[in-house]
C-alpha cells in the first residue's frame, strides 16, 4: 500500500476516534498494556537483533544506550500505557461560555488534532508513549522510527495495532513507515496529516522543519543549564547537578554546561569537579574556572552551543545573576534550565527572566519529563511558542472547536440603527 492510502486510511480512522467514548479508549489502552505484557520475550529478542546490528555499525554510544530495550524497560512501557488510561480523557471539555444573547450561547470546547506523524530516531519505547496518548486524545497516528530499531519498531507496533483493533478501534489509527523514502512522501501529505512532531537530532528537527508545509512542533536541541548561585546549599548543589548531569547522560534534558556564580566558585568547583571526574565526567571549564581547578580542558563559545548527550561537561563562572540569565538566554536552547539558591528573590528573577519551557529552581533538570510531570507519558517536548510547551503530554494533542447554538438567530437583528445588543455574559472562563 502506499503512503497516501496509509495516510487516507489513517484520516478515515481520525474521524472514528474523535468520536469515541473514554471508556472505548481506555478499554483499547488496557488491551495494549495486557498484549505487550504477554509478548515481552518477542520484544525483547527483536531488540537485541537491533543493538547488535547497531554495534557493528559503531552508532554513537548516547543512540545505542536509547535503543536497548530489556524486561525492566518495557515494564515501565506498559506502566506508562496504564498511566494514561487512568488520566481525565481531554476531548470535549468545555473550556468558555459566553451567552451572546438571549438563547445565542457559544462554547469553546476540546477536540483531537486529527492524523498525527512522528518521526524520531533510536528510542522504540517512543512508540508506546506516543500511542497510548494519542489514543487517549481520539488521534490517529503515523509513526517512522529510526533504522537502527526497525525490528523492535515493527514488532511494537504490529502487537499495538492488533490489541487496539481487537478492542474496536478503527483498522489505520495506529501505523508504521519503514522508509526515509516513505516519511519524505508522509511531509508532503498535508492535505491530510495535521501535525508532525520530530524526536531526534537537531539535523532531524531542522530537516523536517524545512521539507513540509504540515504545521511541525519539538524542540532541535537539549543545551539545558544549572546555574549555582552565591546563595546556594552546597550539599544541594553538589546533589542537583550530579543528578542533572550524571543519572542518565544521553538525553534532552540532561545538564551540558554548568554556570556558577564567583562568589561561590572557590568553594564549589573543586568540590563538585572532584566527584565529576569520580564518575568519568570529562569536564571543560573557562578561564576563571580553569584558575581554580587546574588540569582541565578549555571550554569555548562552541562548547557553550553544543549538546553532548554524553559525559561531557562546560562549566562557566559567571558575575552573578544578570551574567547568568544572559548566558542562558543567548546560548540555551529554551529546553530547561535551573538554579540553585537559597534566595527566593533571586530564584523569582531566574524564573521569569529566563526564556525555557520548562524553568526549574532547586532540583535537577532531569524531572523535565512528561511522566515525572504528571502527563502520563509525553509525545515530545516543545521549545516553540505555539499551543503547547515544555512536556507535551494529552493537553497538547488537543486542540478546540467553537460550537455556537442558537435558536433561529440571524446576524441581520444585530445591525443597523434599531439592532439588538451583544450580551457577552461570560458563563464560564
Amino acid at each position: 500500500m502506499s503512503v497516501a492510502n496509509y495516510v487516507r486510511e489513517a484520516k478515515q480512522a481520525s474521524f472514528r476516534l474523535m468520536c469515541l467514548p473514554p471508556n472505548a479508549k481506555n478499554k483499547a489502552l488496557t488491551s495494549i498494556a495486557k498484549a505487550l505484557k504477554e509478548s515481552c520475550s518477542l520484544i525483547v529478542k527483536a531488540n537485541k537483533k537491533d543493538y547488535d546490528a547497531a554495534k557493528k555499525l559503531r552508532i554513537k554510544n548516547a543512540l545505542l544506550k536509547r535503543l536497548i530495550l530489556d524486561n525492566h524497560k518495557i515494564s515501565q512501557m506498559i506502566a506508562e500505557v496504564r498511566n494514561v488510561a487512568k488520566l481525565n480523557d481531554p476531548v470535549g471539555k468545555v473550556l468558555s461560555q459566553v451567552e451572546l444573547d438571549r438563547g445565542l450561547m457559544l462554547y469553546q470546547v476540546t477536540c483531537p488534532i486529527g492524523v498525527i506523524g512522528v518521526i524520531f530516531e533510536s528510542r522504540p519505547d517512543a512508540i508506546t508513549q506516543i500511542t497510548a496518548l494519542c489514543i487517549k486524545s481520539g488521534n490517529a497516528v503515523i509513526l517512522k522510527g529510526g533504522s537502527e530499531a526497525k525490528n523492535t519498531n515493527k514488532i511494537l507496533v504490529k502487537i499495538i495495532s492488533g490489541a487496539a483493533e481487537k478492542a474496536g478501534l478503527p483498522k489505520g489509527a495506529v501505523q508504521l513507515l519503514e522508509t526515509r523514502e516513505e516519511a519524505l512522501q508522509m511531509l508532503k501529505l498535508d492535505e491530510c496529516i495535521d501535525l508532525i512532531i520530530p524526536r531526534g537530532s537537531n539535523d532531524l528537527v531542522k530537516y523536517v522543519q524545512e521539507n513540509t508545509r504540515i504545521p511541525v512542533f519539538g524542540h532541535s536541541e537539549g543545551i539545558c543549564h544549572v546555574y549555582v548561585d552565591k546563595d546556594a546549599d552546597i550539599k544541594k548543589a553538589m546533589d542537583i547537578c550530579f543528578d542533572a548531569k550524571c543519572q542518565y547522560p544521553a538525553v534532552c534534558n540532561a545538564m551540558e554546561t554548568m554556570l556558577v556564580d564567583k562568589d561561590i566558585a572557590e568553594q564549589f568547583l573543586p568540590l563538585i569537579i572532584k566527584k565529576f571526574k569520580r564518575a568519568h565526567v570529562v569536564v571543560k571549564g573557562d578561564e576563571k574556572t580553569r584558575k581554580i581547578v587546574k588540569h582541565l580542558k578549555k571550554a569555548n563559545q562552541q562548547d557553550w552551543l553544543t549538546e553532548y548527550n554524553d559525559l561531557i561537561l562546560s562549566i562557566k563562572v559567571v558575575d552573578g545573576l544578570s551574567d547568568a540569565i544572559n548566558h542562558i538566554n543567548k546560548y540555551g536552547s529554551k529546553h530547561t534550565d535551573a538554579i540553585v539558591t537559597e534566595n527566593e528573590k533571586t530564584a523569582d528573577a531566574f524564573l521569569n527572566l529566563v526564556d525555557s519551557s520548562s524553568v526549574i529552581w532547586n532540583a535537577s533538570t532531569r524531572f523535565a519529563d512528561g511522566y515525572r510531570y504528571g502527563k502520563g507519558a509525553e509525545v515530545g517536548i516543545s521549545t516553540g511558542k505555539i499551543h503547547s510547551r515544555g512536556p507535551v503530554g494529552l493537553e497538547g494533542l488537543v486542540i478546540y472547536k467553537y460550537r455556537l447554538i442558537g435558536k433561529g438567530h440571524v446576524v441581520r437583528d444585530y445591525i443597523g440603527k434599531n439592532s439588538k445588543k451583544f450580551k457577552h455574559k461570560v458563563i464560564k472562563k
